[in-house]
């Protein structure tokens, strides 16, 4: 029998299809993908094609080297601009617009073009979550700017056009009502009991263990109880802070082993699927709330979302997240 699972930190419901459900390696691609060059001369994210991009905002170099590790700059076909105002208006006295005002920058992650996070170094992923950081605090500062979204499309089907390892960044002049309802869920539970609803999710996840992939002294990452997707990854603080802007060099740290770590055992294990991750944090202005606990969120696109879930909201799961784990924490990193 089938299982309708409540996401708590949503209050949305989850159909866990457990008599259409497939082991873990049902989800394994069936082909490695080709070797990719380490250098491509068309690529502008390769290194010597720095010209082909837009100016640098943020490049991280060892001493004089004219190489660099990591480097940010404007997107050159944005979704928003820093022109324009953050109004808010009437189209024809009913609709609410306002301009694309914003920000939208890439971060491109290492000079290889073939080298992607899950197979760097530890030191190499904390130096990409390190200028995630900075150029978020740089963004947040800004009057306008009200949600900054840190995210990573891999794959096609994740929506990649660009095949060398790069994330990108959009600062928003508004919170979303989807951001703005995982708030007010988390702020009601804070308001009933005094304590945050991530903090204590992550803490349940830890004492039940079945879900949990790996911990860390500062991170712990699950497979969630009502996952939306197959191997759906969240990678959570045990201390509670509710915008990412204000992790420590420690954890961001810490937080790089536990990334490429979960990197490296989709890679490894479903044969380097497409996914996302994004990092969800407070809105600007609510950094210092008790309420929320800033996280990533890793998707694997294994599935595709059909006419059931746009009609109803409701995402229908054919992978225990118990049975995707203990897949996951069975896999040898190396």
């Amino acid at each position: 029998m089938s299982e309708i699972r409540q996401d708590p930190t949503t209050e949305e419901w989850v159909i866990m299809a457990r008599e259409r459900a497939k082991r873990p390696t049902d989800f394994v691609r069936g082909q490695a993908e080709a070797e990719s060059p380490v250098f491509l001369p068309s690529c502008p994210f390769c290194l010597g094609n720095e010209a082909m991009t837009p100016p640098e905002v943020l490049g991280y170099r060892d001493g004089g080297s004219q190489g660099w590790r990591v480097r940010a700059f404007a997107n050159r076909f944005p979704a928003l601009t820093p022109e324009g105002g953050a109004v808010r208006r009437r189209e024809e006295g009913f609709f609410a617009a306002m301009d694309g005002v914003g920000f939208h920058e890439v971060i491109v992650e290492t000079p290889s073009h073939n080298r992607p996070p899950a197979l760097m170094r530890d030191d190499e992923v904390a130096a990409v979550l390190m200028a995630y950081k900075e150029r978020y605090n740089a963004l947040s500062r800004l009057a306008f700017v009200k949600l900054v979204i840190i995210f990573k499309n891999h794959g096609p089907s994740a929506g990649t056009s660009l095949e060398h390892p790069h994330s990108q960044l959009v600062a928003t002049p508004i919170v979303p009502g989807y951001v703005r309802r995982r708030h007010q869920v988390a702020s009601r539970y804070h308001n009933r009991t005094s304590r945050c609803l991530y903090s204590d999710l992550a803490d349940h996840e830890l004492r039940m263990g079945k879900r949990v992939v790996m911990q860390t002294e500062k991170f712990v990452a699950f497979h969630p109880f009502a996952s939306h997707w197959p191997f759906e990854t969240w990678i959570v603080p045990r201390v509670q802070q509710a915008c990412f802007g204000n992790a420590s060099a420690e954890e961001l740290e810490d937080l790089a082993k536990v990334l490429r770590a979960s990197l490296f055992k989709l890679r490894r294990g479903l044969n380097n699927p497409d996914f996302n991750y994004v990092i969800d944090t407070a809105p600007v202005g609510e950094e210092t709330s008790g309420y929320y606990l800033w996280h990533v969120r890793i998707v694997p696109r294994l599935m595709e979302v059909a006419g059931f879930e746009i009609g109803s909201g409701i995402h229908i799961n054919t992978a225990l997240p118990e049975d995707t784990a203990q897949f996951m924490r069975e896999l040898k990193i190396d």
